[in-house]
């Protein structure tokens, strides 16, 4: 398979890559390392788990089945367990909607199905690293109700404490404050996050959504900060 890697930001990236076919894993070392990034492979899970938990990594690209001991969801859960929240693409060779989904719940913040092409990975890859370059992000910290959000220091806080978002979680949470109680479909919400909405199933939105719901919302009898609108997407309450 012949991919063509995007032409990265001229800052030295700290990549991982997590797959247990030796000949993507090698092929996909000897591009970034050719853009001048600097590579660390792993071929298990558990080797993936030590080496983010101990490293500064700019993205995790995370194989699903990693052979014998923890698969890609498993590894991606842990992170996500231990507050690591550097962003991650699963690789995987299940072609469902459903599998993209579990990888999503897992915490990933994207997937890409193998065998991928070179717009898909370009797509991919620019969508997060994103958060590397600068770019105009008009008012610096937004605020409603408990919630606010530094987009400046990509961080958010509730109730005065610190919320650990995953990338693309921050990125969706970012779309819906700056306009308000504007309604967001879920098309443009994945354009907001990633850039473009192609390849990507419509129910990761939902996903995230929850998942923001989990961390962003207090007791269930209470007013939701995160509406739903039927048959269209989604809007966050103003105050």
């Amino acid at each position: 398979m012949a991919v063509a890697l995007p032409s990265m930001a001229e800052t030295t990236l700290e990549i991982l890559v997590v797959d247990d076919e030796s000949e993507l894993r090698e092929m996909l070392s000897r591009l970034f390392v050719r853009q001048g990034h600097v590579v660390t492979a792993v071929a298990d899970g558990r080797a993936a788990i030590d080496r983010a938990s101990t490293g500064s990594f700019d993205i995790v690209l995370l194989d699903v089945a990693l052979g014998p001991g923890p698969d890609g969801y498993e590894v991606c859960r842990t992170l996500r367990e231990r507050r690591n929240v550097v962003p991650i693409i699963m690789l995987t060779a299940l072609d469902s909607e459903a599998d993209a989904v579990l990888g999503l719940e897992a915490g990933a913040d994207d997937y890409v199905t193998k065998p991928f092409g070179p717009a898909e990975l370009r797509s991919r890859i620019r969508a997060v690293l994103r958060r590397a370059g600068p770019r105009a992000l008009g008012e610096e910290v937004l605020s409603i109700g408990a919630v606010v959000l530094d987009r400046a220091q990509r961080e958010v806080s509730f109730h005065g404490r610190p919320v650990t978002l995953t990338f693309s979680e921050f990125e969706l949470l970012q779309a819906l404050m700056s306009q308000p109680g504007r309604v967001f479909d879920r098309q443009e919400l994945m354009r907001a996050i990633w850039g473009d909405s192609a390849y990507r199933a419509p129910r990761g939105i939902d996903v995230h959504v929850r998942h923001l719901r989990e961390k962003l919302e207090d007791q269930p009898d209470q007013p939701r900060l995160l509406l739903t609108v039927r048959g269209t997407g989604y809007r966050i309450t103003p105050t």
